[in-house]
């Protein structure tokens, strides 16, 4: 059985250098992951037919990064029970327009949606690695030693400016 992975999927080229936030979290958790460029209104058969194999393969969760009417993340919650993590991007209307298509999803086709842009598509790769941490106890400790390490950088941060200001 091979390691579960992570398929995300873009509505365009133009969303990678934001996705690519993503791809960095994934590789640093040692999560395996796909990337597409795919379609729900230009390629709706390819971006189904790229579901359903990654289904298939094992797929763990599905990323989609869509703006304007960014219904990819909808169509891929339409073809998959896995878990669907949609990044609204920020190709017109300050990327409101896609948060609210990517997050008001009909009842039954949920799909979990993060902030626009690069924040999201951080935060998207951090969920499906602990959607896949539920099952992976390595993984899971991963997560928590990096919120550990986080949490004592700002500590370390708030240290220096109390020593700064009493100079």
């Amino acid at each position: 059985m091979s390691a579960p992975f992570v398929a995300i999927v873009m509505g365009s080229d133009s969303d990678l250098p934001v996705m690519e936030a993503s791809f960095d979290v994934l590789k640093k958790f040692g999560i395996p992951f796909e990337v597409r460029i795919t379609s729900a209104h230009r390629t709706p058969a390819a971006a189904k037919a790229f579901v359903e194999d990654a289904d298939k393969r094992g797929c763990a969760a599905f990323i989609a990064a869509a703006g304007m009417a960014a219904h990819l993340a909808g169509a891929v919650s339409a073809t998959t029970v896995k878990p669907v993590i949609g990044v609204p991007m920020n190709a017109s209307l300050d990327g409101l327009d896609a948060l609210l298509s990517t997050v008001q999803m009909p009842a039954g086709i949920p799909v979990a949606t993060v902030a626009i842009g690069k924040a999201g598509a951080k935060n998207a790769a951090y969920l499906a690695a602990q959607i896949i941490a539920v099952s992976d106890p390595a993984l899971a400790e991963a997560l928590r030693e990096e919120r550990a390490d986080n949490a004592r950088a700002i500590e370390d941060k708030n240290a220096a400016l109390q020593a700064q200001l009493k100079g």
